[in-house]
């Protein structure tokens, strides 16, 4: 059944239409794109690369899914319609612990859940109608995929970007894996929970911290070097703080203290890097992370000690962490040297020093520190003030906020800093530790070098093999991809590659010995820094990328969520500009606007139950109770659920993101098999700007779906009369003369373009919420609009205006107005809705018959005038005085004057 018959029924029926819509366009072979497209006059489109962010293949879409891939699909068809060669790809983040944890509960391998997780979400998103080029598709656990993550690794050893080395790192010992300091909640595993541990392990890094510098020009708000100017002001602040670039003083505090040895530990020099150098005088002890060289050789001597700093390892990890941490410190029995005074500084261990951050020690200065203040009030350490502020008076008793003031600060109680203020005063310090040979002048940055290494099983195996003879020897570019083997199942006891002999024993490449493979695996945001310069040439098994993305990138829309505002876009932007280095790409940065929608929240509903845990209900089981002001105070079951009888009383906890844990979500399934996919799609647009929250409504759902049957109602209301009216088609051909329009005929042409004007401005900015307004109030506007029977002209207008609604609307719901489309002949005017030129305001439809006027008497408002738009000041005073409010108001008097406010208002003075 075609669009043009079951266009004929009454019923609209989203399924039946939607079926044949994605026939339609398979037929086409509707969403390839190529590098070549060119238009009706030969000339090249102009490119838009718009794309979102790849989801990982976790089961089924939701509604976030939905709301992210429907932006980027409205997008794609708008600029489509409006001339442009548009590429919108999709692929899926296929690699992750997820995969592990579902064979791990099933007993099946990864590669057989993730595949089948793909298809499945491959289905939704073709039956949600997205215009994805499906050639261009990408699994990031796909050898052809990850041989290039590899390949890449390899030349950035060969640059000295990637490097191997030992680092202490947060262990999860039930994943058996490494965490990033982020992947660790109050000291435990976010996934697991178990406590984590400190460990000291080999792993592969990736030198970030050499491109930070050009990291931050790039995105930092103000600076004169930014290009990410179309990325939120709230995300570039976020990337900003991140790499957190910091100019202060790294200096040394001179000790003899001798490891077992006999050697200088440290070579005597105890580093730490300060912002506020200006303060130095005011040292009262030096505190070092647990894991520190200086704290290692204390513990040996000292049972208590070593006991505390095993506890420090069982803390958090994160800065954010650490700052709401009880600050707590073991005194070493160690002292070091001030630089400048030469006065014996007593070292402490700390637990709010961080070993992976600077040389893993910091000066303490109580008095102008808050976190030192609290450190020194607690162990009774000695609080030295100096820096003054003119009127505030100092004291040890409590900490004051002006104690830590460089703006107006001045030096005292310092020897030669005295009277200088912050700036003079740092200068005046390196100067000093410079002449020592004990400090300089230094920019630090708090982003540390990435740790790509990860000891788990479903991921890019990282291309090295160890020989006992030649150590760490890197894999032939020849043998590349390494092969993950995929029919391991997980069964909880580490990496099952440690166990995989036929994955492990290989011939060292360099002596020909037998030799064994790494088994750690890449971090998946490796996966992730380049999928998105893949799609632009996937099809390409000789190399990473080709002249495609030469033509493609930089990318010109980006859409997902802020919750990868940080490392994702930070290790994208940090791997191109490292395929620039090496040649491989032209641009600096990927990504030229970015958008990051809101969530989806809905209602959460709970209650304790028995034994303390929380069991949640679906918002379809629950009923609201309100207040007399309408406010939601509580929440009962409309009928029973499992044990519990209707009405029984339950939490409501307020509204939350949509999760499965909490049974608020929809399935975007369910909501697609009841309404069809252009229903799900225009409500997602509809009910709040892309980058806001959006709060799920079922009423406003039912709301979009009777909206779509007032569409198709009216279509078929023109279906059955236009062959009256029309002949075969609408004369919609560009250049075809209009016919004599009535004034109801051109009063609906002004009101379809001048809401045509500002829907394609929001359009333009990508304000979809009032896209959708505008379509409905074209609709109104139709609806309201009665034609006279065998009046050419109110069909003629009725046609234009109904054809500009479907081209307005077709980008958010493209099934049914292509059904409408189709069976109307538009397509034998305009061609294919895929292609359709964008409807364009015609400015001579704005031009208004008549103007309304306000009418004042003696300045006090009696009603409207309307006059010809045209009329002169002589025409609009003469209205005015004629107009049955003067007489009514006017008491028989003679006007003195008329007041006419061009466009606005008359005011007839008595």
């Amino acid at each position: 059944m075609n669009a043009y018959n079951f266009a004929m029924q009454d019923k609209y029926q989203p399924q039946e239409v939607e079926r044949a819509a994605h026939a339609h366009w398979t037929v086409r072979d509707a969403y390839r794109v190529t590098e070549n497209a060119t238009d009706a006059q030969g000339r090249p489109r102009p490119k838009f690369y718009a794309c979102s962010m790849l989801p990982y293949p976790s089961g089924k879409l939701h509604m976030g899914h939905v709301r992210n891939y429907t932006i980027n699909d409205m997008l794609t068809r708008y600029l489509r319609m409006n001339g442009y060669n548009v590429l919108m790809p999709m692929g899926w983040d296929a690699f992750g612990l997820p995969a592990e944890n579902a064979a791990l509960k099933n007993g099946l391998p990864p590669a057989k859940w993730t595949y089948e997780n793909i298809a499945y979400m491959k289905r939704q998103m073709q039956a949600m109608g997205l215009a994805i080029d499906w050639s261009r598709e990408v699994a990031t656990c796909s050898p052809d995929y990850y041989k290039w993550n590899q390949w890449l690794f390899l030349k950035m050893l060969e640059k000295g970007i990637a490097y191997r080395k030992t680092q202490v790192v947060n262990w999860d010992p039930v994943d058996q894996t490494v965490l990033a300091n982020e992947q660790v909640i109050d000291g435990r595993g976010w996934r697991t929970g178990a406590l984590v541990e400190k460990r000291e392990i080999p792993g592969y890094y990736l030198n970030i911290t050499a491109y930070a510098q050009e990291l931050l020009d790039h995105v930092q708000i103000g600076n004169p070097k930014a290009t990410l100017t179309g990325w939120p002001d709230k995300v570039r602040l976020m990337q900003e703080n991140w790499i957190g670039k910091s100019e202060g003083v790294r200096f040394a505090f001179p000790h003899d203290i001798r490891g077992a040895d006999g050697a200088l530990i440290g070579d005597g020099r105890l580093y730490v890097f300060t912002t506020r150098a200006d303060t130095i005088m005011g040292v009262t002890f030096c505190a070092v992370a647990p894991e520190h060289p200086l704290a290692a050789h204390a513990a040996a001597s000292n049972p208590a000690l070593a006991a505390f700093i095993e506890e420090c390892k069982k803390g958090g990890t994160t800065e954010a962490e650490l700052a709401l941490k009880e600050k707590e410190g073991m005194h070493t029995g160690l002292v070091v040297t001030h630089p400048l005074t030469g006065e014996a500084v007593p070292v402490w261990v700390g637990n709010y020093v961080l070993m992976s951050y600077g040389d893993g020690a910091v000066m303490g200065v109580p008095a102008h520190d808050e976190r030192d203040f609290a450190f020194a009030k607690k162990y009774g350490l000695p609080i030295k003030q100096v820096i003054a502020v003119e009127g505030q008076t100092f004291s040890t008793e409590a900490w004051a906020d002006w104690y830590a003031d460089k703006e107006h600060g001045v030096c005292i109680h310092s020897g030669v800093l005295d009277g200088l203020g912050y700036a003079a005063a740092v200068d005046k310090v390196a100067a000093l530790l410079a002449e020592k040979g004990l400090g300089e002048k230094k920019v630090t940055f708090r982003l540390r070098d990435w740790g790509i290494s990860r000891q788990r099983y479903w991921g890019t195996p990282i291309p090295i093999i160890h020989c006992e003879h030649c150590g760490p020897v890197p894999v032939p570019e020849k043998d590349l991809p390494v092969v993950l083997p995929e029919d391991l199942v997980p069964d909880g006891s580490g990496n099952p590659l440690a166990r995989c002999e036929a994955f492990l024993n290989v011939d060292c490449p360099q002596c020909g010995q037998p030799a064994r493979r790494e088994t750690d695996t890449m971090d998946t945001f490796v996966d992730s820094s380049w999928y998105f310069m893949r799609y632009t040439c996937a099809d390409n098994r000789d190399a990473m990328v080709d002249a495609r993305t030469d033509y493609w990138m930089p990318m010109d829309q980006y859409i997902g969520g802020i919750e990868h505002a940080i490392l994702h876009l930070l290790y994208a932007r940090f791997w191109t500009k490292v395929m620039r280095d090496l040649g491989l790409v032209k641009v600096d940065e990927p990504f030229q606007r970015l958008l990051t929608q809101g969530m989806v929240l809905n209602h959460i509903y709970s209650r304790r139950t028995e034994k303390g845990g929380k069991e949640y209900f679906w918002p379809h089981d629950v009923e609201h109770v309100l207040d007399e002001s309408g406010k939601i105070i509580g929440a009962r079951l409309k009928h029973a659920v499992g044990d519990l009888p209707a009405g029984t009383s339950i939490d409501y906890e307020g509204v939350g993101t949509m999760s499965k844990s909490k049974n608020n979500g929809v399935d975007p399934q369910d909501l697609i098999e009841k309404y069809g996919a252009d229903t799900a799609r225009l409500y997602t647009m509809f009910t709040a700007p892309p980058e806001a929250t959006l709060e799920w409504n079922d009423a406003a759902v039912e709301g979009s779906f009777r909206f779509l049957r007032r569409v198709w109602a009216y279509g078929q209301q023109l279906y059955a009369t236009k062959n009256e009216a029309q002949g075969d088609h609408f004369t919609l051909a560009s250049g075809q003369k209009m016919p004599e329009l009535s004034p109801a005929a051109r009063a609906l042409r002004l009101e379809i373009h001048t809401v045509l004007r500002q829907v394609d401005f929001d359009y333009q900015r990508m304000q979809y919420n009032t896209v959708v307004s505008g379509a409905m109030k074209m609709m109104n506007a139709l609806e309201a609009f009665r034609p006279a029977a065998g009046d050419a002209g109110d069909a003629w207008a009725q046609a234009e205006g109904f054809g500009i609604l479907l081209r307005v609307l077709y980008p958010a719901t493209p099934h049914i107005t292509h059904a409408l489309w189709t069976a109307l002949g538009f397509d034998a005017q305009l061609g294919d809705l895929l292609d359709a030129p964008w409807p364009r305001v015609d400015e001579a439809a704005l031009v208004r018959d008549e103007i309304e006027l306000v009418l004042q008497i003696n300045g006090k408002l009696r009603g409207a005038l309307r006059v010809r738009a045209d009329a002169d000041r002589a025409a609009i005073e003469a209205a005015a005085l004629a107009s049955a409010e003067f007489a009514r108001h006017g008491e028989g008097r003679t006007a003195k004057k008329v007041v006419v406010v061009p466009g606005r208002l008359v005011n007839i003075v008595v």
